[in-house]
């Protein structure tokens, strides 16, 4: 992330404590569907619980700012520091990540009194320190808790598509519907330049700005639907390896997988399990859940590829496409690798970006999952190639 000194408070003081607020509420609000089992419970080694999200964006501020900023800091509770530490190597020991299902303790309600205590003293803090080191940092832990929000809803719908009862999170919870549009937009080849400008605040992997060569080429303006990715399964498109990278062929075949993470084959059709519970699939509405492998080898059978980052974010802010944002996170064919004259912050808190450049690819745009005012053009989102319980899909590049 960024250091204190190379960004600015985009608030003033009384509307970022309002705006802190708001999003420790909305966290909180997302857990109530949910029984204490549904948040205790790990399905997966690379999703968390409910309850270790909501703890550790506590730690975040806990660590973070209160540590730093508050007079006589002491630790709510000594544990927590390394319990709910994810993966800060700067500031100590931490629980291992594939066993944070096994945190039967502290309960949901104590850890609701964690967010409830360090709320306080972050709000006091607020009213009694105006420095801007103070408010970029409140910056940055909003921002980092507003991707935590994503991954609860993600984690959780990983969690209960496990659950043969196929539980529903909530039964009016809105799904993206069709209306993208498959036709083609051409762009020009010129020098373009990518990456966060401005005062507004940005992660430090957005930055710094520089230019790049793109060559002519088409992207399409509507994201790839569930109908046409059901023609490529009918098509034989999980058992022809010509469509498929290496190691994507050996992923699909060690794991047997032969659609999407959450479509089920039934005689009246494809259903899908979403977070409105398990219904028949729309197969006008756009793709879901889908791994790099299977995003690359369904371009290589429309003919098509996938767009860069470079071209993703040209097209961004020079055309009127549909679905760049709001509906799904879109893979682009760019390994997740520092821009040119990258430099991460001192000490722990830079750890949050940088080192993760390696083995992973860029995905743009934002999901239906993505708070609101956590969208922008610059934004680069990062998995490895076979990570698919995220809100991902496809859009074409020519």
């Amino acid at each position: 992330m960024l250091a204190p000194t190379e960004l600015k408070p985009q608030r003033h003081q009384q509307s970022l404590k309002e705006y802190f607020t708001v999003v420790r509420d909305h966290s909180v609000a997302l857990a109530l569907p949910l029984s204490d089992e549904d948040c205790a419970a790990q399905s997966m080694p690379d999703a968390s619980p409910v309850k270790w999200h909501l703890a550790h964006t506590t730690w975040f501020f806990e660590t973070f700012i209160l540590e730093r900023f508050e007079p006589n800091f002491a630790p709510f509770h000594q544990a927590f520091r390394v319990m709910f530490n994810s993966y800060y190597n700067g500031i100590g020991e931490k629980h291992p990540r594939a066993e944070r299902g096994f945190i039967t303790r502290p309960s949901r309600d104590e850890v609701l009194a964690y967010r409830c205590n360090v709320d306080a003293r972050v709000a006091r803090l607020l009213g009694e320190n105006e420095s801007d080191d103070l408010a970029v940092l409140i910056e940055l832990g909003v921002q980092h808790e507003q991707q935590h929000q994503e991954l609860i809803l993600t984690d959780i719908l990983h969690l209960l598509s496990r659950n043969p009862l196929f539980p529903v999170y909530d039964v009016n919870f809105k799904v993206p519907e069709p209306g993208g549009s498959h036709n083609w937009q051409a762009f020009d080849p010129g020098l373009t330049e990518i990456g966060h400008t401005g005062a507004a605040f940005c992660f430090d992997n957005e930055l710094p700005r520089h230019r790049q060569f793109i060559q002519a080429y088409e992207l399409r303006s509507g994201l790839v639907t569930n109908g046409e990715y059901a023609a490529f399964i009918a098509a034989g498109g999980y058992e022809d390896p010509s469509f498929w990278l290496s190691e994507g062929w050996a992923w699909i075949t060690a794991q047997n997988i032969q659609q999407p993470l959450y479509w089920h084959k039934e005689d009246a059709g494809w259903q899908e399990f979403s977070l409105a519970g398990l219904r028949p699939i729309n197969l006008h509405a756009p793709l879901l859940n889908i791994s790099y492998f299977e995003a690359s080898a369904f371009a290589m059978y429309s003919g098509a590829r996938l767009p860069t980052e470079a071209e993703w974010e040209y097209a961004a802010v020079s055309a009127e496409l549909d679905q760049m944002f709001g509906t799904a996170w879109q893979w682009t064919s760019s390994s997740y690798a520092p821009y040119p004259g990258f430099s991460a912050a001192p000490g722990a808190i830079g750890e949050y970006n940088g080192k993760f450049m390696a083995n992973q690819y860029v995905l743009r745009g934002s999901s239906f999952a993505t708070p609101a005012n956590h969208s922008r053009h610059t934004y680069r989102n990062f998995f490895p190639t076979n990570a698919r319980w995220q809100f991902t899909g496809i859009r074409l590049a020519r």
